[in-house]
């Protein structure tokens, strides 16, 4: 997705499948915590008002539309994790299983700080 744009600028927005299919509304925008880009969004869909959840990465603004290239039937009967909470590092693994893709590399570990000393036990003589 872009990274330029201001996520909160995504909600409000239509969101349309690959196939050009009004998909719902996107209702939120989630971050990245350890970036703090967007990649994930909720769209509030059908009747039911169920949110789904989709990835900004590969999605793209448009025309002040989201597309989304996935077909309407994966959004769909992706995970449902309700709004407004913050998604655990499993419920982000469900979403990246639901739509193929590559899991994301780990975060790194922090360097040690200077002068720090190795997390080594003291021998005992």
């Amino acid at each position: 997705m872009q990274t330029d744009i201001d996520p909160r600028s995504l909600i409000g927005r239509k969101a349309f499948d690959r196939n050009g299919a009004k998909i719902g509304t996107v209702d939120e925008v989630y971050l990245d915590d350890a970036t703090g880009e967007p990649e994930w969004a909720a769209v509030r869909t059908g009747l039911f008002s169920r949110d789904a959840f989709v990835p900004l990465e590969p999605s793209r603004v448009e025309d002040d539309t989201l597309h989304i290239p996935y077909d309407r039937a994966l959004i769909k009967d992706a995970p449902d994790f309700g709004v407004g909470r913050h998604l655990s590092p499993e419920q982000e693994l469900q979403l990246y299983h639901h739509y193929g893709l590559d899991l994301p590399p780990p975060d790194p570990e922090p360097a040690p700080r200077p002068g720090a000393q190795p997390d080594t036990p003291p021998a005992s003589g």
